[in-house]
């Protein structure tokens, strides 16, 4: 039978090494599906986080080869023959051991965003079209790739000074709804520091969900700042309406 090469990186925040594993391929096999066959066979305390095995729950997040990928979709077959696949935690976020990390912090910056606000009670009529900007965003499953390979977050540690792009995307999702009556300008431009992302598209490239984050997210929402700050035009519009 033939067999795939491994690289796992085992430890916790105080050390750890890559530790190589030969495992047995079968057809259809995923990279999730290699780390089980390590926990079942050779090293049965290698902490893995997951949990639908369908792309669906976001949890087996980590980086192969280098990439942010769901290791429930990468599958075996795509590496060349004698490859190497290299597989260790999210970079951006506190490992706590081997493949697992510690992503609580992107649950405290949600708290941040104001909710969707609406004056209308009762049934809603929408456009569908209305519907369908705003839809892509829900799709969203928090796998927290984006936020990993975000360079803002992953080489800068600006977590105290920006949201990530997962963050950008379910406030685009809020700012875009036809019934939403809130404005979050002012928290793009400071807490959020929507001005750190300089549109790499990086964080769109990683998303297993395939959402525009940078073009239907990110850039909108940087054009709604600078209309509230920095639009000289747009400020002296708005405050003719205000009189």
């Amino acid at each position: 039978m033939a067999k795939v090469t491994l690289k796992v990186y085992r430890g916790d925040k105080e050390k750890g090494e890559f530790k190589t594993y030969e495992v047995p391929i079968e057809d259809g096999m995923v990279i999730l599906d290699a780390i089980h066959y390590i926990q079942a066979n050779i090293d049965n305390d290698i902490a893995v986080r997951w949990n639908c095995k369908a792309a669906k729950c976001g949890s087996c997040s980590a980086e192969v080869n280098g990439k942010p990928s769901l290791m429930c979709k990468t599958r075996l077959d795509r590496f060349a023959k004698d490859e190497v696949i290299t597989v260790q935690p999210l970079k951006t976020f506190p490992l706590i051991k081997d493949l697992v990390t510690d992503v609580s912090w992107n649950y405290e910056v949600n708290k941040h965003i104001t909710p969707l606000t609406s004056k209308d009670e009762g049934e809603w009529v929408i456009y569908q079209e209305d519907i369908e900007r705003v839809q892509e965003f829900r799709k969203c499953i928090e796998c927290f790739l984006c936020q990993d390979v975000c360079h803002v977050l992953r080489d800068h540690d600006k977590h105290a000074n920006f949201a990530g792009p997962r963050f950008l995307v379910r406030t685009a999702g809020l700012e875009m709804h036809p019934k939403d009556t809130a404005s979050r300008t002012k928290y793009l431009k400071e807490e959020g520091g929507i001005g750190y992302c300089n549109i790499t598209k990086c964080c769109t490239e990683v998303c297993p969900e395939e959402i525009h984050i940078t073009d239907n997210a990110i850039i909108p929402l940087k054009e709604r700042v600078v209309d509230d700050f920095y639009d000289p035009i747009a400020k002296f519009l708005k405050g003719l309406f205000k009189k």
